[in-house]
């Protein structure tokens, strides 16, 4: 019989048992009371870790002191008959014991008082409760037996939920890590990011998001898409973007690239390209969708450069150009040198208004630059109604002199398509002029401003060339017609006089190709 107070005290007991969730703090409270409850000298508990191995995770003696390794000598003989059997084991005296005869552990740590009961939750077997007395023998007996398989369940219970709690700890310490991590992530993604739910309300944005878009998170988090960026992005342009969310709302596609484009106070113009893409979610009836936002008004603008700079250098040439090698300073080429110039612009331009003028002129310019970036020549620069241009740097050109006069050829016969469609009084010309010879060529200027320019005597003797050239006339000079006779009809034309030489330059005019 179980008197009153020993039912009120085993209550206190098992309330203790429970008053935590910490699992190494219950394994003692429950070793501790075991032994306490028996009368044991000492006592171990184990357990079964993840790979279903029986370990000992605590060890106290009767002071409630933990035991040492080298002390945690038991009977492992009984710890696995119980394991197996999964019914508790009593014995008053293992050295007497039949059950243990010959049991080298028994014998030699001198084990006489042992108990050890099953900890079970479910029908499973999760552990054990060993206690012995290796001074007294009948120590224990039925009645403790009893006590402590009692206990053993009230605690095997108050075990499983600390192990619960401990894995729900370490997994919610894992869901924090994760948590940072994804928001550390998500802080660094130098896109903007926006995820609004399905009734177009903003749930989440980054750091990048709030930059390009000028707003704090206040201004947004929880607010409809379409209330919280009108007043950044304009009615207009709000309302495109709004159709673009609709469209992936109802027809769970992407839309990638798209380009959102307005007006900003601090900024000028600015452009935004926009992938959105549907969440994914269980509630497929109500989709929310992620926004990726790029600010590209930058790259717009340095394209824009790029094209500009493509009418002036051909593609092919830019493409093998490394902006890293390009120095101040420059190098010795040998190169084909085309100047061209338009006749008689200064009185027509007198006759004509300003803008009219410009736009005519421009018609002109561009058949010559067309004519030179066809033939991979490079376009030094425009000086009113005028054109320089080379060819075999910066890339070298094996046929650098024939490129320059198909280049003349083309501009002269692009000149006469462009007549048909102005009226004669608009009929302009060009005077070119093509030499071939050795220029320094490099980059001319400061670190800040530079030109990428030929320099020397050849280039000079061109512009002379191309000064005597009248209307729809091609001059080459000597070293020019040595190169390219067999190719080139021509006349001879008279010597010129150049300023700076000391002897007259002998040139010839180009007529056309002999295949042409």
């Amino acid at each position: 019989m179980v008197t009153r107070e020993r039912q009120s005290a085993f209550t206190e007991i098992i309330r203790a048992v429970n008053s935590t969730l910490e699992l190494d703090e219950v394994l003692c409270v429950v070793m501790d009371y075991a032994v306490k409850l028996t009368g044991a000298e000492r006592g171990f508990l184990m357990l079964r870790d993840e790979s279903g191995e029986m370990i000992t995770r605590t060890a106290r003696n009767w002071e409630r002191e933990s035991i040492e390794a080298a002390d945690q000598a038991f009977s492992h003989t009984v710890v696995q008959r119980v394991i197996e059997s999964g019914k508790a084991i009593l014995t008053t005296n293992a050295q007497e014991d039949i059950r243990f005869e010959n049991q080298e552990s028994v014998i030699i740590h001198n084990l006489r008082s042992i108990l050890c009961v099953p900890l079970s939750t479910k029908e499973e077997l999760v552990g054990v409760i060993y206690v012995d007395n290796r001074v007294r023998a009948g120590i224990f007996n039925e009645a403790k037996r009893d006590l402590l398989e009692v206990f053993a369940d009230h605690a095997a219970v108050a075990i499983e939920n600390a192990r619960l709690y401990e894995a729900m700890r370490m997994n919610l310490v894992e869901v924090i890590k994760l948590n940072n991590l994804m928001d550390n992530v998500f802080a660094s993604i130098v896109s903007g990011v926006i995820t609004i739910d399905h009734q177009n309300k903003i749930m989440l944005l980054n750091h990048a998001a709030e930059d390009i878009l000028q707003l704090g998170k206040t201004d947004l988090l929880n607010q409809p898409i379409q209330e919280a960026l009108l007043p950044v992005l304009g009615a207009q342009t709000m309302q495109r973007f709004m159709n673009s969310i609709q469209c992936v709302q109802e027809r769970a596609r992407n839309i990638i690239a798209k380009e959102l484009t307005y007006d900003s106070e601090l900024r000028g113009k600015v452009i935004l390209q926009v992938n959105i893409s549907p969440l994914k979610s269980s509630e497929p009836d109500q989709p929310g969708v992620a926004i990726v936002i790029n600010d590209i008004t930058e790259n717009k603008r340095l394209e824009a450069q790029k094209r500009l700079f493509e009418r002036m250098v051909s593609p092919k040439v830019i493409q093998q150009l490394d902006p890293d090698q390009i120095k101040l300073g420059g190098e010795r080429h040998e190169i084909s040198i085309l100047f061209a110039d338009i006749h008689g612009f200064t009185q027509f331009s007198q006759s004509v208004p300003a803008e009219e003028l410009v736009t005519i002129l421009n018609r002109y310019i561009a058949c010559a630059a067309d004519a030179i970036l066809e033939q991979e020549g490079t376009i030094d620069k425009f000086e009113g109604d005028a054109v320089m241009a080379w060819f075999n740097a910066p890339i070298p050109q094996e046929d650098h002199i024939l490129r320059a006069v198909r280049a003349a050829l083309e501009i002269r016969a692009a000149v006469q398509r462009l007549k048909r469609e102005f009226p004669e009084s608009q009929h302009l010309s060009f005077g070119i002029g093509i030499h071939s010879g050795e220029a320094i060529l490099g980059l001319i200027g400061a670190e800040r401003r530079v030109d990428y320019t030929a320099i020397g005597d050849a280039v000079n003797t061109a512009k002379r060339i191309q000064e005597q050239a009248v209307s729809d006339q091609i001059l080459i000079s000597e070293a020019v017609y040595r190169q390219v006779k067999g190719e080139v009809k021509v006349r001879e034309a008279a010597f010129i006089v150049a300023k700076g030489k000391r002897e007259p330059v002998k040139v010839f005019e180009v007529v056309g190709f002999f295949n042409g």
